[in-house]
């Protein structure tokens, strides 16, 4: 989620991030707080959906939305992905970019909310969301996002936690009816998308890291046609 790039103009290297977030500073400090709590929130380890999904596709240049600490970004990189990765916390974003430089890899980072970052439109080849927490607005900014950054041929690639969305909302700030499901990005594909994974099936989770305890993904992949 950070790197030594403004949002909308990634580095090319794997420095140390500048601070230059664009985005609700509410919602940073609320993912700084959590990332400031725990030395590592993560595993450490790529999710398993995304190491399924990317399995037969041919790198190119790919989106890993809501980053996290890094792990999927660098494991991108290490495959050959020329990666830009983002994220609201410049907690994680700093520890991401340390995994990066530990691993001699270059990934591009930005410090940015997904619909606050100035991305260059239809462009990437893969956007991965694995259990993001993009806010829900009415006008479905977040999703028409994710959507408007994949290149013609590329792939959408969302993965969530089965049944959350369903649940009511739990005592504390989680609501999951101020979140975005892979179903209402579903509902926005139309003759442009190819739906080729729309599914509800068990988790690969990584040993350790928090959302361990989820047994079953939902899986939406959607290639861009034009």
């Amino acid at each position: 989620m950070t790197n030594d790039m403004t949002a909308g103009s990634p580095a090319s290297d794997t420095s140390s991030p500048a601070d230059g977030y664009v985005g609700d500073p509410a919602v940073r400090a609320e993912w700084d707080n959590r990332y400031a709590d725990r030395q590592q929130l993560w595993s450490g380890l790529p999710n398993g959906a995304l190491v399924a999904e990317v399995a037969g596709l041919a790198p190119g240049r790919v989106l890993d939305v809501g980053c996290g600490e890094g792990a999927d970004a660098v494991w991108l990189a290490r495959g050959g992905w020329d990666v830009t990765a983002l994220e609201v916390s410049g907690v994680a974003l700093e520890r991401a970019a340390g995994h990066a430089r530990d691993a001699g890899l270059t990934v591009h980072w930005v410090h940015a909310a997904l619909t606050e970052a100035a991305l260059p439109p239809a462009s990437f080849d893969l956007v991965s969301a694995q259990y993001p927490a993009l806010l829900r607005t009415p006008d479905a900014a977040a999703e028409r996002a994710l959507l408007a950054a994949v290149a013609p041929g590329g792939v959408l690639l969302l993965v969530h936690h089965a049944g959350m969305d369903t649940q009511q909302a739990q005592e504390g700030d989680f609501d999951p009816a101020d979140y975005v499901w892979p179903s209402m990005v579903a509902e926005l594909l139309d003759d442009d998308w190819e739906v080729e994974v729309d599914e509800e099936r068990p988790r690969v989770a990584p040993e350790g890291g928090a959302g361990a305890h989820h047994a079953n993904d939902v899986v939406l992949r959607a290639r861009r046609l034009r």
